[in-house]
């Protein structure tokens, strides 16, 4: 306990370092993810997993700050300039270049989904990858009939 709190003298430090190893964990993820994936669009699935599982499992801990509205907002700062980046560039490779929203909007709409956590009669997973197809065949070329 004592290397604990030499290191996070606070409950909040220690969430604001779990916090940011998870952002930082996602964003790494996409670039990894467009590298390695068979399509974009595959790639762009994957990362929605890893961001679901982030917002659903981290909820807690962003209300951990909700007392520091200045340290939460640094927080909500660093989420925002860490992953809004990597899900435009994964949007954009899945839509090929035509995506009709932007990362931004995207991640706002997946975190809507979420907030009410997973439960048996309710998977934000599957909403979320919902939102994705629907991106997707928005951006698809319209064929001549």
């Amino acid at each position: 306990m004592g290397t604990l709190y030499r290191h996070f003298p606070t409950r909040a430090d220690l969430v604001v370092a779990v916090y940011r190893h998870q952002v930082d964990a996602a964003a790494q993820a996409g670039p990894a993810l467009l590298r390695e994936s068979p399509s974009p669009a595959d790639a762009l699935h994957s990362w929605v997993d890893i961001f679901v599982d982030f917002l659903v499992t981290k909820h807690g801990l962003a209300d951990a700050l909700h007392d520091d509205a200045d340290g939460f907002a640094i927080l909500h700062r660093y989420f925002i300039d860490r992953l809004v980046p990597v899900c435009a560039d994964l949007l954009q490779a899945a839509a090929a270049g035509r995506a009709t929203v932007t990362a931004y909007a995207f991640l706002r709409g997946i975190g809507n989904l979420c907030v009410g956590g997973a439960t048996p009669d309710y998977r934000p997973v599957q909403l979320a990858h919902a939102l994705v197809e629907g991106v997707l065949l928005a951006a698809a070329p319209t064929r001549s009939r």
